[in-house]
Parts: structure tokens; C-alpha cells; sequence
């Protein structure tokens, strides 16, 4: 009597044994990739909300400063032509920042889009 685990010894079940294990392997990678990809994706939002608030904090409390110190220039009567030109420059760089994480969340999910798309493809292709 043959016992039954020897049908599994023909060269049809090895077959079988190692497509199963290449698509096991196929979508460990797969889930390895997509979990990288939202830690990266989930740590550089992060990171960019972090510079964010940090970068507005220090512009407001610049801007308070200037305020405060054009206040001062016009109760003392001092021209006050080098304190606009301040509150421009902290306008340019709080519109420049705005863009920069605009780009970067655009960057970013672009990056997310097609590594799903690419992750699908795979799978639909495994």
C-alpha cells in the first residue's frame, strides 16, 4: 500500500509546489513593498507638516517683530522704508513655502498613485 503522501512526489505537484511558492513569494514582496511605501509615504508628510508649522510659527513671530518695530518707528518718527521692505520678504517666503509643500504633496502623491498602480499590475499579472 502506498501511503498518500507519495503522490505528491510527481514531477506535476513539484510544479504546482513551485508556482504556489513563487506566488507566495510574489505577494510577501508585494505586501512588503506597499507597507515600505506608506511608512515612507506617512513619514515625509509628516516631516512636512512638521517644517510646515515650524517654518509659519518663526515667520509670525518675525512678523510680529517687524510690526512691532515699525510701531515703534512711527511713534519715534523714523523712516520706516526698510520695515516695509522686511514685510515684503517674509510675504515672498511664506508664499514660497506654501508652493514647496504644495509641489511636495503633489510629488507625493503622484509616487503613491503609481506604486498602487504598479502593486495591481503585479498582482493581476502573478
Amino acid at each position: 500500500m502506498v501511503p498518500p503522501f507519495r503522490c505528491m512526489l510527481g514531477k506535476r505537484d513539484n510544479y504546482t509546489y513551485d508556482r504556489m511558492h513563487k506566488e507566495e513569494v510574489a505577494v510577501a514582496v508585494i505586501v512588503v513593498v506597499v507597507v515600505v511605501v506608506v511608512v515612507v509615504v506617512v513619514v515625509v508628510v509628516v516631516v512636512v507638516v512638521v517644517v510646515v508649522v515650524v517654518a509659519k510659527v518663526v515667520i509670525v513671530a518675525a512678523v510680529i517683530v517687524v510690526v512691532v518695530a515699525a510701531a515703534v518707528a512711527v511713534v519715534e518718527q523714523q523712516p520706516q522704508c526698510p520695515v516695509v521692505g522686511v514685510v515684503n520678504v517674509l510675504v515672498l517666503v511664506v508664499v514660497a513655502i506654501e508652493v514647496v509643500v504644495v509641489v511636495v504633496v503633489v510629488v507625493v502623491v503622484v509616487v503613491v498613485v503609481v506604486v498602487v498602480v504598479e502593486v495591481v499590475v503585479v498582482m493581476v499579472v502573478v
